[in-house]
């Protein structure tokens, strides 16, 4: 706790917000409006932005080395942000509107995202190129979107129950990776096994002290579920608690940028999508060709029979909470890394996402969460480019979902369900 409270100690030494490179705190009287600004190639320092209150008086704020910026206000109302453009680098552009407006508050800090990307990107790519990228980018979320939804396909295919707390472990994955990593200065690759290790151990807690004594007790899966909502909810607070309303991100200095073709992403998206795509393989190994793996499947099919044949029920699920949680922290961990970070209420637009990937690929099937999870993630970074608007893409991805189960309620690898 001294270690958290450390920063707010030493704001009393910093000069006022707004200054490249300090912190700015909201109060009973005072208000934040933050943001980074960033590009597909990284964050973009020295850039101009004209902060304007609800009375038309205007101040200027300028973003640090690392991209960020901040103003304390004083009144709360409607303030316009505008990014002064002239002051990009000639590589970089709006890639929309270069004005927002945001409501201030007292005792809270208003987050303002004006998008930027290379304006090579902007101006000359073409639609294919983009369709290309904008793939590429989907991949990428896909994949992350996958570590933590197969976990969550997992605990539903041995419990039956719909873990609503789930996202919230993916969150609390990218904000112990912020701690250990940026916060307490560990290396990398070591932080984020201690983040797996840790997540990991938060399931196994779990279902030591919560979900077995609770299934013993004979509750139902409606009452189980109740229960995932209110320890979502607990998390959530803890999270608002811990980092407050501010974006984190697992980072260590300003990302390299690989282009090969059309595709440009970061030196740290390709080794997550890698990272990705070998933890999912072992995945899909262990529950293929080993022995705990077959019992887990044997368990998710029939768990009396599976009793009955000397498999020992309450180990196999406590094993998959422990391998579920320590994906969902893995999951977690990188989107924080590769992303434009991961804040407290990051779980409930996630939690949408994991539950469409699911429900997609088939309740139940790790393997249907899988293709699920690659399809959401194309469809929410495809829409964009396909003429969707920007805030919309999260409910392409849902509407695609609703079409199908119209077709196939099973979904795409689930089997069908006998009714009578």
């Amino acid at each position: 706790m001294l270690l958290l409270l450390a920063p707010l100690m030493l704001l009393a030494m910093a000069p006022p917000a707004g200054a490249v490179g300090t912190l700015c705190l909201p109060t009973a009287t005072t208000a934040c409006i933050a943001g980074t600004v960033r590009s597909d190639a990284g964050v973009v320092p020295n850039v101009k932005l004209t902060v304007t209150d609800p009375s038309g008086t205007a101040q200027e704020v300028v973003t640090g080395d690392d991209g960020r910026w901040n103003v304390q206000v004083s009144k709360e109302g409607a303030y316009k942000i505008a990014l002064q453009e002239d002051t990009l680098p000639d590589n970089v552009a709006v890639s929309g509107a270069n004005e927002v407006t945001v409501q201030a508050k007292f005792n809270a800090t208003a987050p303002a995202l004006i998008p930027v990307r290379t304006s090579t990107y902007v101006s000359s790519t073409s639609k294919v190129d983009e369709l290309i990228q904008s793939s590429a980018s989907g991949l990428r979320l896909g994949l992350l979107l996958a570590l933590a939804s197969i976990g969550l396909s997992l605990i539903y295919g041995t419990t039956g129950l719909s873990n609503f707390a789930h996202a919230e472990q993916v969150t609390l994955g990218g904000i112990l990776g912020y701690f250990v990593v940026n916060v307490h200065g560990l290396n990398l690759w070591l932080g984020g096994l201690l983040v797996i290790v840790l997540c990991g151990f938060t399931g196994w807690f779990q279902d030591r002290v919560m979900w077995q004594p609770l299934r013993r007790r004979g509750l139902g899966l409606t009452q189980l579920m109740i229960v995932t909502i209110g320890l979502s909810l607990a998390m959530q607070y803890t999270f608002q608690y811990t980092v407050g309303a501010r974006t984190v991100r697992v980072v260590q200095d300003n990302p390299t940028v690989r282009t090969i073709g059309p595709i440009t992403l970061t030196n740290q998206s390709f080794v997550a999508m890698g990272i990705s795509i070998v933890v999912i393989a072992a995945v899909g190994f262990a529950l293929l060709r080993t022995r705990i793996g077959r019992a887990t499947r044997a368990v998710s099919d029939n768990p009396a029979l599976a009793a009955a044949s000397g498999i020992d029920v309450d180990r196999v699920i406590r094993l998959v909470w422990t391998v579920a949680m320590a994906l969902a922290g893995l999951s977690g961990l990188l989107y924080a890394l590769v992303t434009n970070g991961i804040k407290w209420d990051s779980g409930l637009q996630i939690l949408l996402l994991l539950f469409a990937a699911v429900t997609l690929g088939g309740l139940g099937t790790a393997f249907g969460a899988l293709v699920g999870s690659l399809i959401i993630g194309l469809v929410v970074e495809l829409s964009p480019v396909l003429g969707m608007p920007g805030d919309f893409k999260y409910a392409t991805a849902l509407l695609i979902l609703i079409l199908l189960l119209l077709v196939r309620p099973q979904g795409l690898l689930g089997r069908p369900e006998r009714v009578g």
